[in-house]
């Protein structure tokens, strides 16, 4: 990842109304493809809690039944409630990041993110959005792209 990083990566303040990605896609006319959501999910294994972050594009969804859970290596894998992932992260709701999570957590990107030339990322504030190639949001720490990590809607 090139040490410049304030040259590839820029931040916008938006309405912190607009911060869902549908509804900042109708209110800026920017592509669905170009947004990626960062959930987190969590499951248990011999009584240890595993948690990761998932990216994915704004118009497809997470598969956490099959391909997180395995990577996960759990039985069941979920999306951690609201309260906990506000509450774990530090960031606000809708806005969450895969910039600055807790140490240890891995983050899978969907291949087909890394790939866009640019993509849209909650900043862990409602109130902006990160704009990055996606190929960096591929090469955070901790990150790993994962082919099939999401499925289209």
């Amino acid at each position: 990842m090139p040490s410049d990083l304030s040259a590839q990566l820029q931040v916008a303040e938006i309405d912190p109304d607009h911060a869902d990605t549908a509804v900042l896609v109708e209110q800026t006319g920017m592509a669905m493809e170009d947004m990626a959501n960062c959930i987190i999910v969590s499951g248990t294994r011999a009584g240890e809690e595993r948690v990761c972050a998932a990216l994915v594009q704004g118009h497809t969804r997470a598969d956490v039944n099959k391909t997180i859970r395995k990577l996960l290596d759990v039985r069941k894998a979920s999306f951690m409630s609201t309260d906990d992932a506000v509450e774990r992260t530090g960031m606000e709701y809708g806005a969450i990041t895969p910039v600055g999570l807790p140490d240890g957590w891995p983050v899978l990107v969907d291949t087909r993110v890394g790939e866009r030339e640019l993509i849209i990322i909650g900043s862990g504030l409602r109130r902006s959005k990160l704009r990055l190639p996606g190929s960096l949001a591929a090469g955070l720490p901790g990150a790993r792209s994962v082919e099939g990590l999401a499925f289209e809607t």
